[in-house]
């Protein structure tokens, strides 16, 4: 059975990738690179008698590449952290890839209704971590139409895990601009919710960046923003309370897109 997943996961992900040229129209396409750093970061604590985890300092470098074409959309993003001092999972690389293929581009037939835009297959593969991890994911998607909002997408996914039993999430990404003034400012982060199983705790994510575009001062909208990204993550990992602590972080951000 998780044979069959794996292939059904990995079959969206490459219809997605290789959809027909002829019939294939990009509206967008970006990358960025993000410096986040934080002393705030919740680390596990091994020792089976531990307090619950401990905070350690990091900084953490990002590349971003998000694109939007006529079937679908495709995002992927891979990091690294620099742990300072002993820290266990330290100057790790994590990244995850997640194509959605758009239901109405696949059906021929407008499938938006009351606020929802579009439907859509949605895939996920998440790999790398301390523990080198290999997830697949595989639900259904919903694009939203929002007042003001840039985008506001929400993914249901059934998550073949790779070192804990299979489980279910909920995702939510969202950016909403405004300005205040002459300065324009971007809310944009998402929501992870995952089920609890026989061997984990279900989990919780909130990771909203607020971000100042810096580089409209000097006539580049969009190219450079400076901020502050908020991250509370109830049961991190899903790990028992006395290896880890609910991490609330405050992280200071530097931006670039190219």
């Amino acid at each position: 059975m998780n044979a069959f997943r794996k292939t059904l996961i990995a079959g969206c992900v490459a219809a997605a990738s290789f959809a027909p040229a002829a019939h294939a129209e990009k509206f967008f396409g970006g990358s960025s690179i993000s410096i986040l750093h934080s002393n705030q970061y919740e680390g596990v604590e091994f020792d089976a008698g531990g307090d619950g985890g401990f905070e350690y300092e990091a900084t953490y470098f990002t590349f971003e590449n998000a694109t939007a074409h006529n079937w679908g959309s495709t995002f992927f993003f891979i990091d690294r952290d620099q742990g300072q001092g002993s820290v266990e999972g330290s100057d790790n690389v994590y990244g995850e890839f997640a194509p959605n293929l758009s239901g109405s581009w696949l059906t021929g037939a407008d499938l938006s209704f009351g606020p929802i835009k579009d439907v859509s297959l949605a895939a996920q593969y998440e790999f790398g971590g301390g523990t080198q991890v290999n997830n697949y994911m595989g639900g259904i998607g919903f694009a939203w139409d929002l007042p003001g909002f840039m985008y506001f997408n929400t993914s249901v996914y059934y998550v073949d895990n790779d070192q804990v039993s299979d489980d279910k999430q909920l995702t939510v990404t969202w950016g909403y601009p405004f300005d205040i003034g002459a300065t324009k400012f971007l809310i944009d982060g998402y929501i992870d919710w995952s089920s609890a199983e026989s061997d984990h705790k279900s989990e919780f994510q909130f990771t909203p960046q607020i971000k100042m575009d810096v580089g409209n001062f000097w006539g580049a909208p969009g190219v450079l923003y400076a901020g502050v990204e908020y991250q509370y993550w109830k049961n991190k990992y899903g790990l028992a309370d006395n290896l880890i602590g609910d991490q609330s972080s405050v992280s200071a951000l530097v931006k670039f897109h190219f």
